[in-house]
């Protein structure tokens, strides 16, 4: 069983229970998932099984988009309403258009802190538990994309955002500096991703329809190939010699310069069979990563 499944996160779970319960319902080990949600978010969680976690890198590297509610007037230690209120201030008079012009200072290429509760590790130990544990923690800022930002809807203190970014940016992180700019300070109440590079969260299946088909044994038709997480490479048809010479690690020939330096051989029966890399000396695909095919797999 390998593929990837695109799951709407319920509010509450972490995304390692998400994991967790999958491995449990399907009894495959080899599951992950690929970008992270807070327990407080729902919405797309791609979770991959079995050879699907070899390509989590690529789906992982794929554009976001959130719709987001916060409150102004209030900050949180986790920079949403599962923290710790810990400041709480008069929101000025503000018109649509004030929110929008505050919003278009964070839209580009900028410098973002994440928030200290967070997943992100340092020395090898996540920052939420630093922070839990009453550490002092400072993450450094560090350079992330937001494509665009649109004002849903304001009815203050509340507002709702379209947000469409790069992999790496925090929403809270946004949510916050936004009250930070504003100062009154912010606070995200509500987070669903509603896409993750080509998956949508209006094609997400839920746990308890994911269960039934697992009753049912109908799991496979739920599971993506493993090519949807591939979009942005070159794919490369190969014959069954050609599959042969990449599984013993031997490149195989390409005279015509691809449009990206970095491939995907599909083999007859239609499987990523691997992950190539274009050499442009000697004109060549050379693996990369290498796939067990189906049958050999299932054995």
């Amino acid at each position: 069983m390998n593929g990837i499944l695109n799951i709407d996160k319920p509010a509450g779970w972490t995304s390692h229970d998400v994991v967790a319960w999958v491995r449990r319902v399907l009894k495959v080990r080899r599951v992950g998932h690929a970008g992270t949600l807070d327990p407080l978010a729902t919405g797309v969680l791609l979770v991959c099984v079995g050879q699907a976690t070899r390509v989590a890198e690529y789906l992982m590297a794929s554009s976001k988009t959130y719709r987001a509610a916060a409150r102004l007037g209030i900050t949180t230690d986790t920079y949403d309403t599962d923290g710790e209120l810990t400041a709480q201030r008069p929101v000025p008079e503000l018109a649509a258009d004030d929110l929008r012009a505050a919003l278009a200072r964070f839209t580009g290429d900028i410098l973002q802190t994440p928030p200290a509760y967070s997943a992100i590790k340092q020395d090898g130990v996540p920052l939420h538990r630093r922070a839990r544990r009453g550490e002092a923690v400072q993450p450094a800022p560090r350079p992330v994309r937001i494509q665009s930002i649109a004002l849903l809807a304001w009815q203050p203190p509340d507002l709702a955002l379209e947000v469409v970014c790069d992999p790496g940016t925090y929403i809270r992180s946004l949510v916050h500096d936004l009250g930070q700019a504003l100062g009154c300070g912010a606070t995200m109440t509500a987070l669903q991703r509603t896409r993750s590079g080509r998956f949508h969260v209006a094609d997400a299946l839920d746990l308890d329809t994911l269960a039934q088909a697992a009753a049912r044994g109908e799991m496979k038709r739920h599971l993506h190939p493993l090519s949807a997480a591939l979009d942005n490479l070159t794919p490369v048809e190969v014959t069954a010699d050609a599959e042969r010479q990449l599984r013993f690690g031997q490149p195989i020939p390409c005279r015509v310069p691809p449009a990206t330096a970095a491939g995907y051989a599909i083999n007859p029966a239609g499987e990523v069979a691997a992950i190539l890399a274009y050499a442009a000396q000697s004109e060549t695909w050379r693996p990369e990563k290498v796939f067990a095919s189906e049958e050999a797999d299932a054995s």
